[in-house]
């Protein structure tokens, strides 16, 4: 996310609170389509988060491959990198789907998560989605508009058919999972309501629940607080949820609101951040003290990441290979 459009969201939340919605649908709808912003003192970004770094020419494990591709169907067409690990007589046990953030690009989204590195220990497939920048400027995933959050059409059907076709390149079988850190996290949410017959279980890191807005306006009230929706049943695929008590950009609200319902506390206060882990039913939430908008203990390489943080991929990585295959 660039320092320009996370002004542009400081902005947007002041007029917000100041009861100025038509002014902060102005500010982000420019920062959106790349405008300068309108006056009005724009807020510096704060917290952890800094430009990516270039990326670096590592070398892969013997037999590993880190490819781009481009996937095209009747929903739409999207680039994506997969990271297909060296091969093994059992074959590979999954498929993860990660869906990075506004402004983040795939590569820039694996380096910052190092889910390759986990990927590799445990025989997974992993696909990067990267959002067109002809469908968002800034390339946010739509979370917030109605017709990307149903199953037969928008953004959610584009992603379902591109991840059941890597899956079935790769005899992935049904362990398919999503994951994803902002807006690619509230589409993550989606995805796991509009297709749990695909998606086994989801991660959600500083996203919001399904439903959460209907347009700009509504979006940025979600994501202060204003409008957060109130706590209800949930019918979708289980969710391992992480959110950061210093989150600014997408209050903390937002995470408790994906697992309602959560009592069941794991808490830890030793080195690192301090973190509390609550359970409900088939699902997880995690609360870290301090951590701002950015993925707990990724790797400093990527964007929007915080080292000191319980490591989030891992976590997710064993949320998802316990869970039950389908009958």
């Amino acid at each position: 996310m660039s320092n320009d459009f996370a002004s542009a969201l400081r902005q947007a939340l002041q007029q917000t609170r100041a009861s100025d919605p038509a002014a902060a649908t102005a500010t982000i709808q420019a920062a959106l389509n790349g405008r300068s912003l309108p006056q009005g003192g724009a807020l510096p970004l704060r917290g952890p988060a800094r430009p990516a770094a270039e990326p670096a020419a590592t070398g892969l494990p013997d037999g590993a491959r880190f490819t781009r591709h481009t996937h095209a169907g009747p929903h739409g067409r999207r680039d994506y990198l997969l990271y297909v690990p060296s091969p093994r007589p059992e074959g590979h046990g999954a498929l993860v789907m990660m869906l990075h953030g506004c402004t983040q690009s795939a590569e820039d989204f694996a380096r910052g998560t190092a889910m390759n590195a986990l990927a590799e220990r445990h025989g997974l497939v992993v696909a990067y989605p990267e959002q067109a920048r002809t469908e968002n400027p800034q390339g946010c995933w739509s979370w917030f508009r109605p017709e990307d959050q149903t199953r037969e059409r928008g953004e959610p059907a584009l992603l379902a058919a591109l991840a059941g076709e890597v899956a079935g390149a790769h005899a992935c079988g049904d362990r398919v999972f999503v994951a994803g850190l902002s807006a690619g996290g509230a589409m993550a949410a989606i995805l796991a309501e509009t297709h749990p017959d695909l998606v086994v279980a989801a991660g959600v890191h500083s996203g919001l629940p399904a439903g959460s807005a209907r347009d700009v306006a509504s979006a940025f009230a979600a994501m202060n607080g204003q409008a957060a929706p109130a706590p209800r049943p949930r019918k979708g695929a289980p969710l391992i949820v992480f959110h950061g008590s210093a989150d600014r950009t997408v209050v903390p609200a937002n995470g408790a609101a994906l697992v309602p319902g959560a009592g069941i506390e794991t808490s830890h206060s030793g080195q690192g951040r301090r973190w509390t882990r609550l359970t409900a039913d088939d699902s997880e939430l995690w609360r870290i003290e301090g951590l701002g908008h950015a993925w707990s203990g990724g790797d400093p390489a990527g964007s929007y990441t915080d080292a000191a943080g319980p490591d989030a991929s891992a976590e997710m990585v064993r949320f998802f290979l316990a869970q039950k295959v389908r009958a």
